[in-house]
């Protein structure tokens, strides 16, 4: 069991600090938590009424308010009042994500205010600006705080995370603004992106000097992490809850973490398009949608191009509607994962909200250094991030004799030599020793499925 002592620090930075800075800066986060923790529990008609509610003005504001809903719905003679129920939400047109990277401006509302925008590469090597509201930012935050919490990390908990490191190199300014924010919340940060026997007893050490709470990060890093812990013996603490995206972890990989920290182990699914959108409770069957936030559809692609429901057990492709993102809107955006369907049922926990999953779609291969060490594959989502305005889609191929190919698509003729120095010196701080080239092409081929995969790692020859 997770050791209980008592936490001053942690009881005043989630009863008072975070409280009263979430009020000087006027956002609602606690008042939507206390919401959302009601609404968890809430029957299924209030939930469904609650969704449809937001829909309808999602729907209504879209198409009197953006360029690019307003010729959708026209396209198919399609009027908002005729979003009845959610049963009609299928007679909007899917948001491909091609079409999504080159209509953001169209899809940009004439009100409210864009207050946020950023860049994600997303699973398909395809950078693609995402804008939203302030209204959809608070809901955000809301909802990571409750899905985190079901997985035991709690505001005000010292956390540790298991993350990436920014392509770009932060300011002296951005540098010391991060030590004293991360120092104030007890957040402690660990490069993950090289798992090197050295970075991993680095890893270890500042589990055991820092004694977190809770570990967050990357799936596949934190198997890996796991594994060495068990391997070398170092488990020298009782559970630490780990809560766990970005990949899949599979049955293997979760009795690994759970012998190094603990059963207290908790999958979430989420985006940089829409931030947390389903959470695994204490039940650990299944994720519960973020149904206050988000509608969730799972799609299966018919031979005519249309799209139907996934049924119970089958597989479809995820579609998200975000309900309060007024200021650019994605209504039926198509993600790029695959999502396993589940009937409604109440589950074991007691929440009420329906379920999904398991999450198919965010695999990532793993690459290897000229050490062998493992190096994590969603690296170059980070290096892209920084790059959108350089590169359409990008592609990293590992040779199985460890040749290292990245295939770029350029947003112009040709990728600019800053780009490509950022790239390299990007490349060579990670994969050392890797022999390493870059490829300017036009397009990159998809899969047989239509998907583009975004690392691909050759299988080494096996020795005799």
């Amino acid at each position: 069991m997770r050791s209980v002592t008592f936490d001053a620090y942690g009881l005043a930075l989630s009863r008072v600090l975070y409280p009263a800075w979430e009020r000087l800066r006027g956002r609602p986060t606690f008042d939507l938590l206390a919401t959302l923790r009601r609404t968890e529990r809430a029957s299924l008609d209030e939930l469904t009424a609650m969704r449809l509610g937001f829909l309808r003005r999602l729907v209504r504001h879209a198409y009197h308010h953006t360029e690019h809903y307003r010729r959708a719905f026209d396209a198919v003679g399609l009027e908002p009042e005729d979003i009845r129920t959610l049963d009609d939400l299928p007679r909007i047109p899917v948001l491909e994500r091609a079409v999504a990277q080159t209509s953001v401006e169209q899809r940009t509302a004439s009100w409210p205010a864009v207050a946020v925008s950023k860049t994600t590469s997303g699973s398909t090597g395809q950078p693609l600006e995402v804008r939203f509201s302030a209204e959809s930012r608070h809901w955000r935050d809301a909802t990571r705080w409750r899905g985190f919490g079901w997985g035991g990390y709690q505001m005000g908990d010292k956390a540790m995370h298991l993350w990436g490191v920014p392509a770009v190199a932060p300011t002296r300014f951005q540098r010391a603004k991060l030590v004293v924010d991360r120092k104030l919340r007890r957040d402690v940060y660990a490069n993950c992106m090289v798992r090197s026997r050295e970075n991993l007893l680095g890893m270890v050490q500042t589990i055991v000097r820092e004694r977190p709470q809770v570990i967050a990060g990357y799936a596949q890093a934190i198997a890996d992490l796991a594994r060495f812990v068990n391997a070398e013996k170092l488990r020298a603490w009782d559970t630490i809850p780990v809560v766990y995206g970005a990949e899949r972890l599979w049955p293997h990989d979760r009795a690994d973490v759970a012998a190094a920290f603990g059963d207290a182990v908790f999958e979430t699914y989420g985006c940089r398009e829409f931030m947390l959108m389903g959470s695994e409770c204490e039940a650990h069957d299944g994720l519960h949608e973020s149904v206050e936030n988000l509608v969730i559809e799972l799609l299966v692609r018919q031979a005519d191009g249309t799209f139907r429901l996934a049924r119970p057990g089958e597989q479809g492709e995820v579609a998200v509607t975000d309900l309060h993102n007024l200021a650019c809107p994605f209504v039926r955006y198509l993600t790029g994962d695959l999502a396993t369907a589940q009937a409604y049922a109440p589950c074991a926990c007691g929440r009420t909200l329906p379920r999904f999953g398991p999450v198919e779609g965010r695999v990532t291969d793993t690459m290897r250094d000229a050490d062998g060490n493992p190096v994590e594959g969603i690296l170059f989502n980070i290096l892209f991030l920084n790059m959108a305005k350089h590169a359409r889609q990008f592609q990293v191929v590992q040779r199985a004799d460890g040749r290292l190919t990245l295939k770029v698509v350029p947003t112009g003729a040709e990728l600019p030599s800053a780009a490509e120095t950022l790239i390299r010196e990007f490349v060579g701080k990670h994969l050392r020793g890797v022999p390493f080239e870059i490829e300017v092409v036009r397009e990159i081929s998809l899969s047989g499925a239509g998907k583009l995969r975004r690392v691909i790692v050759e299988p080494r020859a096996k020795a005799n």
